[in-house]
Formats: structure tokens, sequence, C-alpha cells
């Protein structure tokens, strides 16, 4: 081996050990837990082999957690997406005053933790005394149980989270927004293009890698978020009506006991990421202007 090549070797050592140890290993066991029936108790544990995952995808209880976790990531993306990817704009080409704090005050609620996030909206959702109940109240119409119902939970989730996340995606795109350069507005203008136009020809296609980082993250971290207040606030209810397939990992496991069902779990939603950023790398990073 030349010098340069265990240089090289040496220099990668650390992250590579780290990735083996916390990433590669804990994916290992994962997978062999997943074959089997342990209770986290028991000293024994059983093989069952693929008998979990035959119980998971013969269950009605999949589909469910399937369609739920879409229909969190639908929100989502409408929430911490397409929302901040808007706001960006408006703050940074059409906004001329104030916008130092309009910034902040977006900003602002991204600096609390999701445990203090969750308990305010418990409140604001409350459909006795809550501020939502009151305000319905005024015209006449009765606040729903906000938690309590299908779908209906699946939102109120998730207005915590695009609440909670909004200020920090938006700050991203926003710096995406303000690097356009200015003369391709000015030119646009003079020729009497509209804001839409001006965003569809010219921030659309200058902020695609941006926005494409900010789509992958809202994707990706945007159902561990919503383990906090699921946990807080529904524990996968009604019926399994707010759970997701991260949240279901977590319930099998603690909650049920069920180790080699949760593990099983486990494998299911890595195998879906790995899809999604497939369907990611091979079709939407095409699109993607890159500068350099």
């Amino acid at each position: 081996m030349s010098k340069n090549r265990l240089q090289a070797f040496l220099y990668l050592l650390p992250a590579a050990v780290l990735f083996i140890v916390f990433y590669y290993w804990p994916l290992l066991q994962n997978m062999y837990l997943s074959l089997f029936a342990w209770n986290m108790v028991s000293p024994n544990m059983k093989f069952v082999g693929v008998e979990n995952f035959i119980a998971i995808f013969s269950s009605a209880e999949l589909l469910k957690i399937l369609f739920n976790t879409v229909f969190f990531v639908v929100i989502m993306l409408v929430l911490n997406f397409v929302l901040p990817y808007a706001y960006s704009f408006v703050l940074g080409h059409v906004v001329k005053k104030w916008t130092g704090f309009y910034r902040s005050a977006l900003f602002l609620p991204s600096t609390l933790s999701l445990a203090v996030a969750s308990i305010l909206f418990l409140w604001i959702y409350n459909p006795l005394a809550g501020p939502l109940s009151i305000i319905l109240g005024w015209f006449g119409a009765e606040s729903p149980r906000w938690f309590k119902e299908d779908y209906l939970v699946i939102f109120s989730i998730c207005t915590i989270i695009g609440w909670k996340v909004f200020g920090y995606n938006l700050i991203v795109m926003l710096a995406a927004m303000v690097a356009v350069p200015k003369e391709m507005i000015e030119a646009a203008k003079l020729e009497n293009a509209s804001n839409w136009v001006i965003f569809k020809k010219i921030i659309l296609p200058m902020t695609s890698s941006t926005a494409i980082y900010v789509f992958t993250i809202t994707v990706v971290f945007g159902l561990q978020y919503v383990l906090v207040p699921v946990n807080m606030l529904t524990q996968g209810g009604p019926d399994q009506g707010s759970s997701n397939l991260v949240y279901i990992i977590y319930q099998y496991a603690f909650t049920f006991f069920q180790t080699g069902r949760s593990a099983a779990y486990a494998v299911i939603t890595m195998v879906c990421y790995l899809v999604f950023l497939f369907v990611k790398n091979k079709y939407l990073e095409k699109k993607v202007y890159y500068e350099n």
C-alpha cells in the first residue's frame, strides 16, 4: 500500500469505525431480531424465521399504517415545503419592509422543543376551553375532538410539526431565494413580468437544489418528528388512527414488548426509505439546477 493510500485510509478510519459501530452493526442486529419472537425480558429468544413479516403483511393493520404514513407525509410537505417555499419568495423578493421582524417571528417557534409544542397545541385544541374552541363558538360552530377522530388527528398532529419546523425550512429556502441574482429579476420586471412568471421561470429553477434538500428532510425527518406528539398526545389512537411506520416500531417494542414484530416493521420502514431515495435520485434530481 502506497503512502498516500495509507494516509487516506487512516483519515477515513475514525468515521468508518463510527459508521460500523453505530449504523451498520445496529442495522444488522435489527434484521437479526426480526427473525425472532422476544419480549426483551425473557432470556430465551424463539426463532420464527419470516413469521413476523408474514403476520404483518397478512394483517389489515399494515394498510392503515401505510395510509397514515403517506397522509402524514403529504400534509407535512404542504406545511413544511410548499408554504415555506412560497413565503420565502414573498419575504425575499416581494415584501420590502419589516422583513427582519417577519423572519424572526416565523423562525421563533423552531427554537422550542416538540414536547413544549405538543403541550401548547393540546391546550389550543382543547374542545371545551381551548382558544380554538372559543373562536369557533363565536361563529356558532362546535369544536371537534381534534385528537379523537380519524384523519382529523393526523392533520392536528401535522400542524404541531408544521408550526415547529416551518421557521427552519423558511430560513433555508430564504437563503436560496436571496442568492438568486437580482439582475435577472430586475431584467424580468423591466419586461413587465409578473411575480408568478418570475417565480416560475427564474426562482424555481435557480433554487431547485435547495428545494430538493428541504423536500428530502421534510420526508425523512418529518416522520421522526411525529413520534413525540403522537407518543405524548394520542399513543397511536384512536384505533391506530394516528400511528405511522416510525411510531409503530416504538409501540411494538416498548408498549407491546414484541421486539421481533418491531424489528420487522423497522426493516419495512428502511425499505420504504430506500425506495423514496431511489425515486428521488432517479427522477427528481434530474430536474435540479446546480450552478457548478
